[in-house]
């Protein structure tokens, strides 16, 4: 479905932009896609951080648009200029396809090529109680899916009572994951939170580069 936005070089426009980005991490669906590139190159420049989610969700697709690109269709995303913003309608102004690929061209020349730091995390992930269905769970967990984001191995841990957690690795490009808005936005959230109480984070190393091969980072057991 089609969003519509109004007149982002203001404060009105912003703030109706930032309320809509509180619960998404996208502008459309649950990958970045062209509907991102064409609000991100809608902005006269990068928002203040008064608009909390709007520059969270800014710096991401920037950050998307130095090491990798956007390649999502998405659904389709309406600017307006300096229409008045009607009660329940988002808001940013029209970008043709041609500025949005000039810009985002001008991204990429701009940015030096870097690869961008990785990190090793361990979660441990609850189950509401002991009838809860511990595969589904893993699977529920497991189909979560964003880029920049890899799944590695798993084990379940007794917590007591006939209870068990999961316990799993995960691999992510820093510039492109946020721990906590995983947790947050993901596996807390509907439909995984039907098998999911919480989440606590176990470890958090960063990954040793090219620089460094022979070593490997070792987090209770498991090799990264």
């Amino acid at each position: 479905m089609a969003v519509t936005f109004y007149n982002l070089n203001s404060d009105a426009g912003l703030k109706k932009l930032d309320e809509y980005l509180l619960t998404r991490s996208y502008i459309t669906g649950y990958q970045a896609s062209k509907d991102d590139i064409t609000v991100y190159s809608s902005l006269p420049k990068p928002p203040s951080s008064e608009y909390v989610n709007v520059s969270r969700w800014y710096k991401h697709i920037d950050a998307l648009l130095r090491i990798s690109g956007v390649s999502g269709e998405g659904c389709g995303v309406t600017i307006e200029g300096s229409a008045p913003i009607p009660a329940g309608v988002v808001t940013p102004p029209a970008a043709d396809t041609k500025a949005v690929e000039e810009r985002v061209a001008v991204i990429k020349a701009s940015s030096k090529t870097k690869e961008s730091g990785k990190s090793s995390v361990l979660l441990d992930v609850k189950p509401w109680d002991d009838e809860t269905d511990m595969k589904k769970l893993e699977e529920a967990v497991r189909s979560v899916s964003m880029e920049g984001l890899l799944w590695g191995a798993s084990k379940l841990v007794p917590v007591g009572s006939g209870i068990k957690k999961l316990r799993i690795m995960l691999t992510i490009v820093d510039d492109l994951v946020s721990v906590d808005e995983l947790i947050e936005n993901y596996l807390t959230v509907e439909p995984v939170n039907e098998y999911v109480q919480s989440c606590d984070l176990v470890a958090f190393h960063k990954i040793c580069k090219l620089t460094c091969p022979s070593i490997l980072l070792l987090i209770n057991g498991y090799k990264v």
